[in-house]
């Protein structure tokens, strides 16, 4: 491959690209477009869709798409060739800037939430030129935002980059006011790092509940599991590390920053991290490298798995979301310097957030919420489902300090105390790591840890932002008509930590003591299940904000809450047919086909010796026997309960009935499962163990 600096983005249509293919005036005209906003005119669209034709055939590219991220969760595409016919009968390559910024795909099979009717057809998918083009195989990929032929938002990246301009605009004002008159744009930053299993094709393949669902519906814990803590950055296998080598290849050829690699707690669980860059273009990149992850993992005989939770007993995957705010000169407005008690317009910014969080924590974990996370968060592995925000001992400090009126004695850099001469000196952050906190600060950005691995993290971002747009128009509005700046600006940040401190938690999220002071004591919201919280994305305070950042309408809201409970319906769902039909069809024949021989064997040994009692076989086919009726049980109850879902008289009813009744029931079959494949012999059991699979990759 050469040097990674000499194929690093070649497969992107990037500035370095775009330099060298447009005209200056061109040029400048389409960065005028990007960095600040400015209307594209026909005439610059023209000429940028020639040079992007061009690059893209010279580099083997047939067909363009407008690549967009509908309300599926992943993303679609639809293919169309260059060529157009050539009077002599031949073919020309033809690509014009109306097809670059505008197609037509057929929104009726898409998600609508009920925004369109089955035949209404027409929806339009708009490019984004702040998010580079692409090839993938022999296309070129644009990506577009994809709307309605009424404008509403039918994908995830219309309501981002929304969000994205509310959070700049309030912004700037705020930053008008400290005096900075030459900030143009305001930008939030994400570093999404990606958790994900690896398996082994060949018993992938054997495995319905993996191929239909993503998750193993059944397996009794292996011998060995995480207990060791023996994978945690472990040395990497060779099959892996290959597979992690061809991946990071195929992201650097996209222009993808990955960064960091290596093995999580999970046996077969890994992670990518990549560097931060826009938002916008993280949660493009996020989406391509799911996608990349998978295609490269079947070139090496392999599946990633992307589920939150693929296997009970051992840590599920989750997707950290670094989120930080710069401003157009590269000034992080987050990062608190060295003396941030001083740094009024940090503790503002911070404060903005912590209000933020507070007020909007129900959004945050609505942002996060699937059937497959609903598994995951609490599970002594990931952070709670109550929100909350971690700060250190230093920024606890400040803000104590500033709510009290008290003066901060901030303390000397602590070095660190290694007790080896030859290692190096270095100061202590300002900060420990608090890994069991959903929302913690590290540095100069905020750590939102409780999205699922499979998450678009669009989601999480749009309502972050939004919230925190919200905080600081608040501000913006009082601090303009202040008669005295800095004593109202003093009294705002005091009286913002007064009335948030609720959210801010230091110590362990894991311990059911602090479950139980965040929402007996302090207020605080614990939405254990996506029925449980996804309601209150309609409650009028959140369909206040969101309107009036313009973010959503209250129809593209009201949609958002019927797709996103029908996703979990049908996720569970399918989760508790797949279940239904591996217990009946291979299960129960395993073990009563186990049973069996092990009858035929103890009759054998009585015919040899009328004296045997043969209590060993006579046991392990009464419990065998047992087990079997138990899951012929299970099973027909679990059935009836799925069948009843139909009977439910609106999708909310439904989501509820899945939560209160189905889960029990898929939960009850899967103990029965479960035990019985603990007693039966190996070579019976129907499908690959979690022994096999955790540890079947060399």
């Amino acid at each position: 491959m050469g040097t990674v600096s000499a194929y690093f983005g070649k497969l992107v249509f990037d500035d370095r690209v775009m330099k060298a293919n447009l005209s200056a005036k061109v040029y400048q005209s389409l960065k005028k477009t990007i960095d600040e906003g400015a209307k594209l005119d026909i005439s610059v669209a023209n000429a940028v869709a020639t040079a992007m034709k061009d690059w893209a055939i010279a580099n083997g590219a047939t067909h363009y798409t407008h690549w967009f991220q509908p309300l599926t969760g992943i993303t679609a595409e639809k293919h169309d060739s260059f060529i157009a016919p050539s009077p002599d009968g031949g073919v020309i390559m033809e690509f014009s800037g109306k097809e670059l910024i505008k197609g037509e795909p057929d929104a009726s099979s898409f998600p609508s939430g009920g925004l369109r009717a089955t035949f209404e057809a027409r929806g339009y998918t708009a490019w984004d030129p702040t998010s580079y083009a692409f090839i993938k195989g022999k296309t070129l990929c644009i990506p577009t935002a994809f709307c309605s032929y009424g404008g509403e938002a039918l994908d995830k990246k219309t309501p981002l980059l929304r969000s994205m301009e509310a959070l700049s605009k309030q912004a700037i004002r705020i930053l008008r006011l400290f005096g900075n008159d030459t900030v143009k744009c305001v930008r939030t930053s994400v570093g999404p790092e990606q958790e994900y299993f690896l398996v082994d094709k060949e018993m992938y393949d054997q495995r319905r509940d993996l191929r239909f669902t993503g998750r193993t519906l059944f397996g009794a814990k292996p011998p060995k599991g995480q207990e060791l803590d023996d994978h945690y950055f472990g040395v990497i296998k060779p099959r892996v590390e290959a597979y992690m080598q061809e991946l990071n290849e195929e992201l650097w050829k996209l222009g993808i920053l990955a960064k960091t690699e290596h093995n999580e707690v999970a046996p077969a669980q890994h992670e990518l991290a990549p560097i931060y860059t826009t938002t916008n273009i993280a949660t493009d990149h996020n989406q391509l490298t799911m996608e990349i992850m998978q295609k490269v993992a079947a070139k090496h005989g392999l599946v990633c798995l992307l589920h939150e939770k693929p296997f009970a007993g051992v840590n599920g995957s989750g997707k950290h979301n670094n989120w930080s705010i710069s401003t157009d000169a590269g000034v992080n407005l987050l990062s608190p310097g060295e003396t941030p008690y001083e740094n009024a317009q940090f503790l503002l910014f911070l404060c903005a957030v912590i209000k933020a969080v507070d007020d909007y924590q129900d959004l945050l974990r609505i942002s996060v919420a699937t059937a497959g996370n609903d598994h995951r968060l609490g599970a002594n592995e990931a952070p709670p489902a109550v929100v909350s925000i971690f700060l250190g001992d230093e920024l606890n400090a400040v803000i104590e300090a500033i709510q009290k009126d008290e003066p901060y004695s901030a303390a000397a850099k602590t070095k660190m105390k290694l007790g080896v001469d030859v290692l190096p000196k270095f100061n202590r952050d300002t900060t420990d790591r608090n890994r069991t906190s959903p929302f913690a600060f590290t540095g100069n950005k905020f750590e939102f840890r409780m999205l699922g691995s499979s998450n678009s993290i669009a989601c999480a971002n749009i309502m972050l932002n939004s919230a925190v747009a919200e905080s600081l128009r608040i501000y913006a509005d009082r601090l303009e008509q202040a008669e005295d700046f800095e004593t109202t600006l003093h009294e705002m940040i005091r009286k913002t930590i007064k009335d948030h401190k609720r959210i801010i938690f230091n110590g362990n999220g894991y311990d059911d003591a602090w479950i139980k002071e965040a929402t007996e004591q302090r207020g605080l919201l614990n939405y254990r299940t996506t029925p449980d919280c996804m309601p209150h994305l309609l409650d009028q305070k959140n369909v206040d904000m969101l309107t009036s950042q313009k973010v959503f309408s209250e129809a593209e809201l009201k949609s958002r809450y019927e797709i996103m409970l029908d996703n979990y319906c049908k996720a569970v769902m399918i989760e508790a047919g797949t279940m239904v039909d591996m217990a009946r069809t291979e299960i129960a024949p395993a073990v009563e086909s186990y049973a069996l021989d092990v009858a035929k064997t103890a009759a054998a040994k009585k015919a040899l010796d009328a004296g045997l009692a043969c209590s060993y076989e006579s046991g392990l086919v009464k419990k065998l026997s047992t087990l079997t009726d138990r899951i012929a049980v299970k099973t027909d109850e679990l059935e009836q309960a799925l069948r009843s879902l139909d009977s439910a008289e609106n999708i909310g009813a439904q989501a509820n009935a899945i939560r209160d009744t189905l889960l029990t029931k898929m939960s009850e079959l899967r103990a029965a499962c479960d035990e019985a494949e603990v007693v039966t012999a190996k070579k019976y059991w129907p499908f690959p163990t979690y022994g096999d699979l955790l540890f079947g990759v060399k």
